[in-house]
């Protein structure tokens, strides 16, 4: 008696695994991407392939962000049939860990939806330590350093700064080491609060934009 009940139970287990398996099965949901040093863009590829016995239909990809795309052959895929689904994440100005998903849609009643998910890990070209400098009101108006690093194996010669605002200057300095610079900032006054926002344009390739921020704080202002 006690093995016909065994063998009833491993029977239904079998037949529940059977009807709650996706026909469209992924070979991953997660990948880790390390983009190349200044790549513009990073492409993440899922694998899927419809193990069931009858068609599916890809009703939507919908990416987690306006900074993501996600593109596929085709909507509707045949049983044993292959394909990918591809997102394109646009790094742009981003740096370190980015995390984003596509949510794919489709007929399948076993699993409606599956979330795709990569992180992409964005090496910094340049890096400014610190992006923002202040006073205190009335402290003497003397330069305050921003040291600006390129990334190991980047070349980095000449950096260009430009100020928003006439009351900060900034200059450039050489490094103690190739590929380093001083920006040294320097208020014209600390007497009443100012604000200056620096664009930082080193000569890399691709070409980007960096930028940092200087500050005259108001009297009695704690510290940031």
């Amino acid at each position: 008696m006690n093995g016909k009940r065994i063998w009833f139970f491993g029977v239904l287990c079998f037949a529940v695994a059977a009807t709650t398996q996706a026909a469209l099965v992924f070979e991953k949901t997660e990948l880790d991407l390390k983009p190349e040093m200044g790549a513009q863009k990073v492409d993440a590829v899922f694998n899927y392939e419809n193990k069931g016995d009858t068609p599916v239909h890809i009703k939507a990809v919908k990416p987690s962000c306006g900074c993501t795309t996600a593109a596929l052959a085709k909507n509707d895929v045949a049983p044993g049939e292959k394909g990918t689904i591809t997102a394109t994440f646009n790094i742009g100005d981003r740096t370190g860990v980015q995390v984003k998903t596509v949510t794919v849609e489709t007929d399948d009643p076993k699993a409606p939806q599956t979330v795709l998910t990569f992180k992409a890990t964005i090496a910094q070209l340049f890096e400014l330590q610190p992006n923002f400098v202040f006073w205190q009101a009335n402290e003497a108006a003397q330069p305050k350093t921003i040291i600006a690093k390129a990334a190991k194996g980047v070349t980095v010669k000449n950096v260009e700064v430009v100020s928003s605002s006439g009351d900060f200057t900034a200059k450039v300095e050489p490094g103690p080491a190739a590929g380093e610079f001083k920006i040294q900032v320097q208020p014209k006054d600390t007497t009443k609060p100012l604000n200056a926002s620096f664009t930082i344009k080193p000569d890399v390739t691709p070409p980007k934009v960096y930028y940092a921020s200087a500050r005259v704080l108001p009297p009695g202002t704690a510290k940031p």
